[in-house]
């Protein structure tokens, strides 16, 4: 879960049930790095920069929930006691002021005073920071640069190309990757036993494929479902996530293929109307359902094409009703195109 990230600690903190305490994304927040699961290169890096007191200017980027905010908050509980880190570090996240006031005001008075109890170097987070202006960068590389012999920066941000180049070359950067399958798996399954949750395989394989590599968007998933259904299983987790079930998706690529112009259209738009299923949603799933299909190629491209110019559409705004009637009409094309690889 990065940044509110990775991560959870092998005891839980807190009480504990599915309705007691806090979210499992806090709960079981790594509390040192030897507790985060992923990107072993970046924390044995981090490790050697700490015992060896070089710690630099840092900039964490990747994908929400990979660990970013979590191994700064690790690095602060290694660098200093509870008792300095009030002091010592100063933490700006998305929901503060990001204009340039709060580099002049704010950061400047925090980094120049200069502390008489200690000798550690002041640590200043900015978790979002790509949600800066530009001006608040162009004045953060100056204050980067000024206060570099007892403060150092750590930016945190989603999406590197929103850091100005000025900025990113004054610090190591470390991207954190999506975690896989094989390193969400454990610590989740781990997290559910604490919980003493009742689940399934098929529970566990869709938190994992909804999720795409994001621990915090699992382990809400999964509680949010233990919460609602008592039980974490398949159709419980996709119904949770409002996400289409997989024999759902079935039954409409089945019409697509087989029925008339009329009921096929029907059927598909069931799931818009009646399920109230997002149709980027439908779209994606019919996708993934698509890759386990044995279809020719020439049908399998016209299908990709048809559906890369719907799903264009739809992110601009067009009617959901008539871009998943589109939809129908491809698969009709691609079902007169089988056919006469069939015939």
């Amino acid at each position: 879960m990065a940044g509110r990230d990775m991560g959870l600690p092998l005891v839980a903190a807190g009480p504990t049930g599915v309705l007691g305490g806090l979210p499992w994304v806090e709960r079981y927040r790594p509390t040192s790095m030897n507790e985060l699961i992923s990107h072993d290169n970046i924390l044995a890096t981090l490790q050697r920069f700490l015992v060896e007191d070089r710690l630099p200017h840092l900039l964490f980027y990747g994908p929400p929930g990979t660990g970013k905010t979590s191994t700064i908050l690790s690095i602060v509980k290694q660098l200093y006691t509870p008792k300095e880190i009030p002091s010592l570090v100063l933490e700006l996240n998305a929901s503060d002021d990001r204009g340039i006031d709060i580099v002049r005001n704010e950061i400047v008075n925090f980094v120049s005073a200069r502390n008489v109890f200690s000798n550690k170097i002041k640590l200043v987070i900015l978790d979002e920071a790509d949600a800066m202006t530009k001006d608040a960068q162009n004045a953060l590389r100056r204050v980067i640069e000024k206060y570099t012999n007892y403060c150092r920066f750590c930016l945190v941000c989603n999406y590197l190309s929103k850091i100005i180049p000025a900025i990113q070359s004054r610090c190591t950067r470390f991207r954190f990757a999506p975690l896989t399958i094989e390193q969400m798996r454990p610590r989740l399954e781990e997290v559910l036993g604490q919980e003493r949750a009742e689940w399934d395989e098929s529970g566990m394989d869709a938190a994992l494929i909804l999720a795409k590599g994001d621990m915090r968007k699992a382990l809400n998933l999964l509680q949010c479902t233990l919460m609602a259904y008592n039980k974490i299983s398949g159709d419980a987790v996709f119904s949770c996530a409002g996400h289409p079930l997989r024999s759902e998706i079935e039954k409409a690529v089945v019409a697509m293929m087989n029925l008339p112009l009329s009921e096929a259209v029907a059927e598909v738009d069931e799931l818009r109307t009646m399920k109230s299923y997002a149709a980027q949603d439908v779209l994606q799933d019919i996708h993934s359902y698509l890759a386990d299909l044995d279809l020719p190629a020439e049908v399998r491209i016209l299908l990709l094409e048809k559906m890369a110019d719907i799903e264009y559409r739809l992110s601009s705004g067009c009617s959901e009703k008539i871009q998943l009637s589109s939809l129908v009409a491809a698969f009709f094309i691609a079902r007169n195109l089988l056919g006469k690889h069939t015939a």
